[in-house]
């Protein structure tokens, strides 16, 4: 049976009382955020946020491969456990759990499963927190890449005047705008604009607060704000962002309404820096 994408606070609670060992829970935030209190048994791997893909050449993607490979089984996770991820809320980490969840899976694990609402939906059904750090036993992770889950930026380049597939931006809007290379500051990559022939989606749209929490819209609402920018349940999508984060995100959205997207994980910060790749530099106000 294939996993739910999107995990409620409650269905995890269900798996803790269980104490099954072939479910871990991964935290996505900071260490110092892990450390005042976290979801119990949970334990911090902020590298899924942090590491940025050097290139998505095959030897760009053996070292993250390898990188990954040797933190999973100092963590003692195998790979074929039921993997939980979550980050504090999904408005505020860029989607890193959703970056997570998306790597996790590349890497060859099966089941994987984001909390919807993130940590602070865990906080809003006043479930039960912890300081404490699980110990846990070093193990050998077995990797079984899924190389089909990968854009890579030879891919991207072959795709642009392609129109079956659809080139989708979903970066915050001064930097789709050209008026900024990055989250991180406005020149922390050596060009501004967008990959040729890509439309745009803010991640932000996807999404709706519930209670104060951002939480994903309905399957409905989604294939709806994506026909509006010409995005069908028939396309072909291949999402970009910086760092491959906020298209992580947008990606687990779309592939809960149906639709078959893919992630270009290098995203700008890898095109942007290639001077050799084509860029629409046009400032639009």
């Amino acid at each position: 049976m294939q996993t739910k994408l999107l995990i409620s606070p409650q269905e995890i609670t269900s798996l803790l009382v269980e104490k099954s060992p072939h479910t871990v829970i991964i935290d996505t935030r900071t260490p110092e955020e892990y450390a005042i209190s976290h979801i119990p048994e949970s334990i911090n791997i902020r590298d899924f946020f942090t590491y940025l893909l050097e290139n998505s050449s095959p030897a760009g993607l053996k070292q993250l491969q390898a990188y990954f490979a040797e933190i999973m089984s100092k963590v003692g996770i195998s790979g074929a456990e039921r993997l939980i991820v979550y980050e504090d809320a999904f408005n505020q980490g860029y989607g890193q759990s959703c970056r997570a969840a998306f790597l996790l899976k590349y890497l060859g694990c099966p089941h994987v499963s984001v909390l919807h609402g993130g940590y602070k939906a865990w906080l809003a059904a006043e479930l039960p927190t912890t300081n404490e750090i699980p110990e846990r036993e070093s193990s050998i992770f077995r990797l079984h890449p899924q190389a089909e889950m990968m854009v890579t930026t030879i891919e991207m380049l072959e795709a642009i005047n392609n129109p079956a597939i659809i080139k989708l931006d979903v970066r915050d809007r001064h930097e789709w705008q050209g008026l900024s290379s990055s989250p991180y500051g406005t020149d922390f990559c050596p060009r501004k604009g967008r990959i040729p022939n890509a439309i745009w989606l803010e991640w932000h749209r996807l999404m709706t607060s519930v209670l104060g929490i951002p939480m994903f819209l309905s399957k409905t609402e989604i294939l709806e704000i994506c026909q509006s920018v010409g995005i069908t349940s028939e396309s072909v999508v291949y999402i970009y962002c910086f760092k491959g984060s906020r298209a992580a995100n947008t990606l687990i959205a779309l592939q809960d309404a149906g639709i078959n997207a893919k992630n270009y994980f290098g995203s700008w910060n890898e095109w942007s820096r290639d001077f050799s790749l084509p860029i629409d530099s046009t400032v639009i106000r």
